[in-house]
């Protein structure tokens, strides 16, 4: 790494740190980091609801062709449940896409106007857009990987898991990808979770693990050891309960790697200390190979 690349890399590191309260947007982060030229974005603010949140953003490989033959990776961001852009994670959409995928982006709805279930019933809606839209932009439409970081690792394990959400649709989804994800968190007792679900009156259908079990898609679980914001003992309930049924998982652990530097090792800076884009790659696909 040259003397440049690791000036930019201090720098956005200490901007990340100063614009990421547990998860708050990344944008400053975004706007500074070198990004992938081999990812493109190539469609902005398409709307796959009525709402203004309800919009995405797609990105795929720089010399593809529409063929609908790319697996495809819906991206959920973190941010509580209760902020979020996806201004802010243009690093991952060009660094996903730059391995050979479609990536989507949605916005979804957030507090504290919106509370659970509003943001994973985005997440479906979005995950429908896709199946019915995503080949016109290059797409796979049945080889969906829902993915995400924090509070979008969740909404991305609730839909793989739980089938309320999708009905049929959930059979386009070929595997879950979760980030820091919290999937064992009730009862309900940070700001974060309570004002999120704090209302719901069963507190144990909100959680991933409660909904687990055989026929969900392979999933590859992400968590560092060093993060004090969602515990790795989450992505460890989920693996054993999943695992339990016997739906093939992984878990990966990577050391010293904190809540936002799972995000930001994405970007091509920080790869150096965690190999989560390449974890990712061979993950998705091996269940969702390219055709």
């Amino acid at each position: 790494m040259g003397r440049r690349w690791k000036w930019l890399a201090a720098s956005a590191c200490g901007l990340a740190a100063v614009a990421c309260v547990a998860c708050a947007p990344l944008l400053t982060f975004d706007t500074l980091v070198p990004k992938d030229g081999d990812g493109v974005r190539i469609a902005k603010d398409i709307p796959y609801g009525d709402g203004p949140r309800q919009k995405l953003d797609i990105y795929a490989p720089r010399d593809t062709h529409a063929d609908g033959m790319l697996p495809v990776i819906i991206f959920f961001y973190g941010g509580s449940w209760a902020s979020g852009t996806r201004a802010g994670y243009a690093f991952v959409g060009r660094a996903l896409a730059a391995q050979g995928f479609l990536v989507v982006i949605p916005d979804y709805r957030i507090g504290p106007d919106n509370l659970y279930p509003d943001f994973v019933q985005d997440g479906a809606s979005a995950v429908r857009w896709t199946v019915e839209h995503g080949q016109v932009y290059g797409g796979a439409p049945h080889a969906i990987i829902v993915s995400g970081h924090s509070a979008g690792a969740y909404i991305a394990a609730m839909l793989a898991v739980d089938e309320r959400w999708l009905g049929a649709d959930r059979a386009a989804i070929k595997g879950l990808v979760g980030i820091a994800g919290p999937y064992d968190f009730a009862p309900f007792d940070v700001a974060a979770s309570k004002n999120a679900f704090g209302t719901w009156p069963n507190p144990a259908e909100t959680q991933p693990v409660h909904w687990a079990g055989a026929g969900d898609p392979p999933s590859l679980l992400l968590v560092g050891d060093a993060d004090k914001t969602v515990h790795a003992r989450n992505g460890q309930a989920l693996a054993a309960k999943l695992g339990a049924a016997g739906v093939p998982v992984r878990i990966k652990c990577y050391s010293g790697i904190g809540h936002i530097g799972m995000v930001t090792a994405i970007a091509r800076p920080f790869r150096y200390r965690a190999s989560i884009v390449a974890d990712i790659t061979d993950f998705v696909s091996s269940v969702a190979p390219a055709r």
